[in-house]
C-alpha cells in the first residue's frame, strides 16, 4: 500500500515572508499538525513549522516565518508513491507528525501521522498496548509552573507530560498543544508594551491552569486498535497507560509515534533499529549504532530483541562548537522493555554513555520470566495492505 490515496492537498500554508504572529494564530484557529512554508505563491517549498518549534522559539512575532524553518529540518520529503510503512518509518526517524509529499519534484500535498493511522486502523487489532507502549515516563508535579513544564518538554524532546500529585497519583496531562494555545491566546490580549512582563507572568502560572483533567487512560491489555480509535476521535496525540483497576497509576505512555514505530517493524534477519533525529549523527552512523547494541544483547543468549529504537535530542549547550546530545536507547525484547539514557558532547559520546547504562539494565532483566513471544501478527496483517 502506498500513500497516494491517503495523502492530502488540504493543508495550511503561509508565505516565507509572513509574520510569525500570523503563524501562531493559525495554530490556534486551525490546529494543524504543521504549517507548510512556501515562496512564489506556493510554487517553491521552503519547509515546515511545527507546534514544538513555536514552543521552543523565543523569536518575536514580527519576525518572518522563514526564520523558524530549518532547511535540513525534521520533516522528511516523501514521494506520492511512497510505501505506507516506509513513510511511517521516515516520520518516526524525523521526529515529525507531518511531511510534505512531492510528485515530479513539485509539492503536491502533505501526509500526517493521522492519515497513516486511519488507513491501517483495522489492522491494529493484532497488537496490544503492552507490546508497544513507552515504559520510562517523564512526569511533572501538579505544583510546578508552566516554565518548568516547557523546560522539561524541551529537555526530553517530548510533547506531553502526565501531571502527578505528591503521592505520585495521576491528576492531569499537559501537552505542547495546550501550552501553544494558552500562550497564543494570552499574548493576543496584551499590548506591545507589556508583552515581556506578560510572558514572565504566564511562565510562573501553575500547570494546573493549562492541564487537561480528568485523564483518559488505557490498560496494557487493551488493543492498539481501540487505543488509536480513542486518540483519533478525541484528537489526542497519546494516552496514559494505567494498570487494570488502577486508573491513577502511571505505568507508561502510548503515543501515535509508538504505533507508527510498530507499523514500520521489519522481518529482516538482523535486528531492526530505528533512529529518531538521525540528522544529529556526526562521527557515527546507523551501522555503528546497530553493532553497538548487538554487541550488548549478544552477550545474553536468552534475550532476543524484537526492535530497537534510538532517539537523539540536541540541547542548546555546546563545548567548542559540539552540541550536548541526549540519547535514549529502548529495546523491546522477549523479556520486556529495557532502556538506557545518556548525555555527551556529540552523538557518539551520548550513544556510548547510554549504551553502558543499557547493559547494566539488561543485566537486571536476566532472571525475569520471559514474556509471551511476539509472533509478528501485525506484520502479517500489514502484508495484506
Amino acid at each position: 500500500m502506498d500513500i497516494s490515496d491517503i495523502a492530502t492537498q488540504d493543508y495550511v500554508e503561509v508565505d516565507a515572508e509572513e509574520r510569525l504572529g500570523k503563524v501562531r494564530s493559525l495554530f490556534e484557529e486551525e490546529n494543524p499538525k504543521g504549517v507548510i512554508v512556501t515562496r512564489a505563491g506556493g510554487a517553491e517549498y521552503v519547509g515546515v513549522i511545527t507546534q514544538k518549534q513555536l514552543l521552543s522559539s523565543h523569536i518575536e512575532d514580527n519576525t518572518r516565518a522563514v526564520s523558524l524553518v530549518n532547511p535540513e529540518g525534521h520533516a522528511p520529503k516523501l514521494k506520492r508513491t511512497e510505501d505506507v510503512r516506509d513513510a511511517a518509518r521516515k516520520l518516526v526517524e524525523g521526529g515529525s507528525k507531518v511531511a510534505p509529499v512531492f510528485e515530479a519534484d513539485q509539492l503536491w500535498g502533505i501526509l500526517t501521522e493521522d492519515h497513516v493511522l486511519e488507513a491501517v486502523i483495522d489492522n491494529l487489532d493484532a497488537l496490544t498496548v503492552e507490546q508497544i507502549y513507552t515504559v520510562d515516563v517523564v512526569t511533572v508535579r501538579d505544583d510546578a509552573n508552566i516554565g518548568t513544564v516547557i523546560n522539561r518538554l524541551r529537555e526530553h524532546g517530548i510533547s506531553r507530560l502526565p501531571v502527578v500529585d505528591d503521592e505520585g497519583d495521576l491528576t492531569g496531562v499537559v501537552t505542547t498543544y495546550d501550552l501553544v494555545e494558552f500562550v497564543t491566546r494570552d499574548i493576543q490580549k496584551t499590548t506591545r508594551g507589556d508583552r515581556r512582563g506578560e510572558i514572565e507572568r504566564m511562565l510562573d502560572l501553575p500547570v494546573y491552569d493549562v492541564m487537561s483533567s480528568p485523564v483518559e487512560t488505557v490498560t496494557p491489555s487493551d488493543s492498539v486498535e481501540d487505543a488509536v480509535r480513542t486518540m483519533l476521535k478525541n484528537d489526542y496525540a497519546g494516552l496514559v497507560v494505567a494498570p487494570e483497576g488502577e486508573p491513577t497509576t502511571v505505568a507508561g505512555i502510548l503515543t501515535k509515534t509508538d504505533v507508527l514505530r510498530a507499523l514500520s517493524y521489519t522481518e529482516k534477519e538482523r535486528m531492526d533499529v530505528q533512529i529518531t533525529n538521525i540528522e544529529l549523527l556526526d562521527t557515527i552512523d546507523r551501522e555503528e549504532v546497530r553493532e553497538g547494541i548487538e554487541e550488548v544483547v549478544n552477550k545474553y543468549s536468552k534475550m532476543r530483541v524484537r526492535h530497537a529504537h534510538v532517539r537523539f535530542h540536541e540541547h542548546k549547550e555546546t563545548l567548542r562548537g559540539t552540541p550536548l546530545i541526549r540519547c535514549q536507547i529502548r529495546l523491546r525484547t522477549n523479556r520486556g522493555q529495557v532502556a538506557g539514557t545518556g548525555e555527551g558532547y556529540g552523538a557518539d559520546n551520548a550513544f556510548y554513555v547510554a549504551l553502558d547504562l543499557l547493559e547494566r539494565n539488561v543485566l537486571e532483566k536476566k532472571d525475569i520470566r520471559s514474556d509471551e513471544e511476539y509472533r509478528g501478527q501485525l506484520l502479517r496483517k500489514l502484508g495484506e495492505l
